[in-house]
C-alpha cells in the first residue's frame, strides 16, 4: 500500500515536470529548414477586359523553405522557389488550326507571415517577388513546329514582377503537404508597348515536402 502511494506521489510530483516538456517540444516554436517539389496549374488572364483567352498549363515547382517562429502560434517563412508557370492556347489561322503554348521559368521569393493553430495545419498569405529567368514558345500549325527562345530586350517584357501569394500547409511530423493560390499584381509588359498578349499571371501550386528539425 505504501509502495502504490510513493509511485503515485512520485507521478504527480512529475507531472508539472512532464507537461512543461511537452510544451517545450511543441514544434511550432522551432526554427525548421525544408526542401521541396510539386507542381504548378498555371493560366493567365488579360487585366483590361480584351479577348484573350487561354488554357491552363502544367509546369514544375520546387525549392526551399525556412520557418522562423514568432512565438507558438505566429511566424514567417521565406522561400526560394523554381516556378514554371505559362498559358496554352489554340485557334485557327488561314484556315489551319494552330496550338500555341508558352513556358516561363521564374524565381519566386514569397514571404509569408504565419498563423499556426496546430501543430499539423499552418495558414500562409504574403508577398511574392519574381523574377523571370526564360520565356520558350512553341507554335505548331499543321505539321510544323515552332520553338522561340524570347528576346527580352526586344520585346519590352517585365522581369521584375509582384504577386500575391495564399495557402496552406499540412505537416505530418516530417513530411509537408502544400497548397498555394497566387496571382501577379502587375502586368508582364513593362510599359504596354510589347508586342505579346498583356496578362498576368495566376496559378495554383501543390508540394510536398520533408523539413529538418
Amino acid at each position: 500500500m505504501k509502495t502504490n502511494t510513493l509511485i503515485l506521489l512520485s507521478f504527480l510530483a512529475l507531472t508539472p515536470v512532464i507537461h512543461a516538456q511537452s510544451n517545450a517540444t511543441d514544434v511550432r516554436e522551432n526554427l525548421l529548414f525544408g526542401l521541396k517539389g510539386g507542381m504548378n496549374i498555371s493560366n493567365v488572364y488579360d487585366t483590361q477586359g480584351d479577348a484573350f483567352r487561354a488554357n491552363p498549363k502544367a509546369g514544375f515547382a520546387g525549392g526551399a523553405f525556412l520557418s522562423i517562429p514568432i512565438g507558438r502560434y505566429l511566424g514567417i517563412q521565406p522561400e526560394v522557389i523554381f516556378s514554371q508557370k505559362g498559358f496554352r492556347g489554340s485557334g485557327m489561322l488561314f484556315g489551319s488550326n494552330y496550338d500555341f503554348s508558352r513556358t516561363t521559368n521564374f524565381i519566386d521569393i514569397p514571404l509569408f507571415f504565419m498563423l499556426k493553430p496546430s501543430e499539423f495545419f499552418t495558414l500562409l498569405a504574403g508577398p511574392q517577388f519574381s523574377y523571370l529567368v526564360q520565356q520558350k514558345d512553341v507554335f505548331t500549325n499543321g505539321n510544323s513546329t515552332t520553338q522561340q527562345q524570347q528576346e527580352f530586350e526586344n520585346d519590352n517584357i517585365r522581369r521584375n514582377i509582384l504577386c500575391f501569394v495564399i495557402g496552406g500547409d499540412i505537416t505530418l511530423k516530417h513530411v509537408v503537404l502544400g497548397g498555394r493560390a497566387g496571382w501577379d499584381v502587375q502586368n508582364n509588359n513593362g510599359d504596354g508597348t510589347s508586342s505579346t498578349p498583356r496578362y498576368k499571371n495566376v496559378w495554383y501550386q501543390f508540394t510536398i515536402g520533408y523539413r529538418f528539425y
